[in-house]
């Protein structure tokens, strides 16, 4: 198991923590493509409920290396370069598309393209000690890894973009109160609260809350009727699952259902 991308899984949850404390967690390319394919595998892995995001220490991700960035040697074309970095983004696609409930579990800095991966995730649910950044203008960069689409969307175009070109830090209460995070909580309870929301997402009707999050990824691009067609054919799959014969049954039994992911 790489020591840059610790994995584990427990009661249907997966918990993928980013491992470079000694930098804030800053991304480098191992780091990234070990979160790729942990990400591919856990998409298809039908043991695993839910996905949580999250860094070890004192923050969540400070962003690119850019300490890396700037003792590389470019020898290769742009063309070369921008290919790489696009497949190097596919990472947040994988994390935004993921037929699982994502969750990032946040403290301390989200920076740069680590604010993106934290944008990428279904839910964000931060410590009181979380510090919300772009950063790109103040390494002279435009911004990767999706966090201007995922911004936008989430608290729309006019404060998107005082957001990135200002490069302002963004602590817990605003980032509520703009809608970047979910909940908000102390330090100490943070680990025990995410887990908490992530077991009652993993114990859920998992076929239909995955064809719930292509409705709304859909919606955040699509026309009405092109809506309409997808929330009609994915209404009536999930009328044929397992999970809803027994919500219904459980409905009329009275008692809570006991969804299996069928």
């Amino acid at each position: 198991m790489s020591e840059i991308l610790l994995q584990s899984i427990e009661n249907g949850v997966a918990t993928l923590t980013m491992n470079r404390p000694q930098a804030l967690n800053a991304l480098t390319m191992a780091m990234l493509d070990d979160l790729s394919s942990a990400m591919t595998r856990l998409n298809t892995d039908r043991s695993v409920g839910a996905i949580i995001l999250t860094g070890s220490g004192r923050g969540f991700c400070s962003g690119g290396d850019v300490k890396g960035m700037d003792s590389r040697t470019i020898e290769s074309t742009l063309e070369e370069r921008t290919q790489a970095l696009r497949q190097r983004m596919e990472v947040s696609r994988l994390i935004h598309d993921s037929p699982k409930p994502t969750i990032a579990m946040v403290r301390g800095p989200v920076a740069g393209a680590g604010m993106s991966l934290a944008l990428a995730c279904d839910l964000r649910i931060a410590s009181e000690t979380v510090r919300f950044t772009t950063a790109f203008a103040r390494v002279g960069l435009s911004g990767d890894f999706g966090g201007s689409y995922f911004l936008t969307r989430l608290i729309g175009s006019a404060k998107a973009r005082e957001l990135y070109l200002l490069s302002e830090t963004v602590v817990a209460d605003q980032a509520l109160s703009l809608g970047i995070v979910n909940r908000v909580f102390s330090d100490d309870e943070l680990e025990a609260e995410t887990r908490q929301l992530a077991e009652r997402l993993a114990s859920g009707p998992s076929i239909t809350l995955g064809y719930m999050k292509q409705n709304i990824n859909a919606a955040e691009s699509g026309s009405l009727p092109q809506l309409l067609d997808l929330e009609a054919a994915h209404h009536a799959r999930c009328g044929e699952t397992e999970d809803h014969k027994e919500a219904a049954r459980a409905f009329v039994e009275k008692r809570p259902p006991a969804f299996k992911g069928r």
